[in-house]
């Protein structure tokens, strides 16, 4: 795109940038590069970070933002809510640039409704008319990871895709806090500590089975130097709880027991994250823990772990098929064996 495309939309560089995150935990961490290389490209800008309340503190501590606008999402879109908790706010802080990674009718309507300048987005679901420059999708959308398509839609603003990765960023405070669960429930300073995540929010059929992941953890409590620590939502705790049941004391269950944050900075801790397809999948790569993603019914071209780690996918006929529930005979997971897994964690461990 050449400079005098950029002006005709552009115009002066922005002061005043907000960007609309996405809003589930692993495409918000995909997302996270894009802070960053704004924070270049306009170094004087005043960046505020836009995302749903339960993922905001994500963002804690990260440098390439001045502020967090968090949300919760109210329902009906003429809700008085809207007004009180996004568009009145929007207003109030004179946005001269809006850039939106979500791809929802509703997002680009707050930014038009919170009359914000220039509103960048991709093309789709009725909203080219609320866009100020609206990008059609990349032809090969499905054949290259989000973190790229995230990316692409700063090309208007005179910026080539970059080498940035996500990050997320801790305190002092935190890692220390961290030191002391850890500490607190029986790891030594010369463990290895191989994270465990069983679930995955969107559905069952992203999830290897649940007695594949018992014995793959009672083969690797059999290294008591090694200690297994249990990673889940709420939601997961059942199913971590009785993968858990019986195991030896090196395994250790923090299921429901930890908040975003906490369960970022324990992750970061892990020698190694063997994970579904999921969002501490993304928080893994991120923080510089390598993981082992077991695949299914998902792409790992589009949404695997970003250039780290390793991923075990079968690719059979009917994968991927994006389905939250397996309707046939879950073959794709089911292909995945646990001496496979076993071995590759051994290997990724240099054992």
């Amino acid at each position: 795109m050449s400079g005098a495309e950029i002006t005709t939309w552009w115009g002066s560089d922005p002061n005043n940038i907000i960007i609309r995150m996405p809003n589930w935990l692993g495409d918000l961490v995909m997302a996270t590069p894009v802070l960053e290389d704004l924070r270049r490209r306009f170094p004087n800008a005043k960046i505020t970070a836009m995302c749903v309340e339960h993922l905001a503190n994500l963002l804690e501590h990260n440098p390439h933002i001045d502020r967090i606008f968090s949300f919760s999402r109210p329902s009906g879109w003429l809700h008085h809510a809207h007004h009180i908790q996004v568009i009145e706010p929007l207003r109030c802080e004179n946005y001269d640039l809006g850039i939106l990674l979500t791809n929802s009718l509703s997002s680009a309507w707050w930014f038009w409704r919170g009359h914000i300048e220039r509103r960048l987005g991709y093309v789709g679901h009725w909203r080219r008319g609320l866009l100020t420059k609206a990008l059609a999708y990349p032809q090969n959308i499905a054949t290259q990871h989000l973190v790229i398509t995230y990316k692409q839609l700063l090309k208007p603003l005179g910026m080539t895709i970059s080498d940035t990765m996500p990050a997320l960023y801790f305190s002092d405070e935190e890692s220390s806090e961290v030191e002391t669960l850890l500490r607190n429930h029986g790891v030594g300073e010369g463990d290895t500590i191989i994270g465990i995540n069983p679930g995955a929010a969107f559905g069952s059929a992203k999830c290897w089975l649940p007695d594949r992941f018992k014995d793959l953890t009672q083969r690797l409590a059999l290294d008591s130097t090694q200690k297994i620590v249990y990673f889940g939502d709420h939601a997961g705790t059942e199913l971590v709880n009785d993968i858990c049941h019986n195991m030896p004391d090196n395994v250790i269950n923090l299921a429901g027991k930890t908040s975003i944050r906490e369960l970022c900075a324990l992750i970061r801790r892990c020698n190694i994250l063997i994970t579904n397809d999921s969002g501490p999948m993304h928080v893994a790569a991120a923080v510089g823990t390598a993981p082992l993603a077991l695949f299914g019914s998902t792409s790992d071209v589009k949404t695997g772990p970003y250039k780290l780690g390793r991923v075990i996918h079968k690719r059979v006929e009917c994968s991927p098929c994006y389905k939250r529930v397996c309707p046939i005979d879950f073959r794709c997971m089911k292909r995945i064996e646990v001496d496979e897994v076993y071995e590759t964690t051994m290997e990724m461990l240099g054992k």
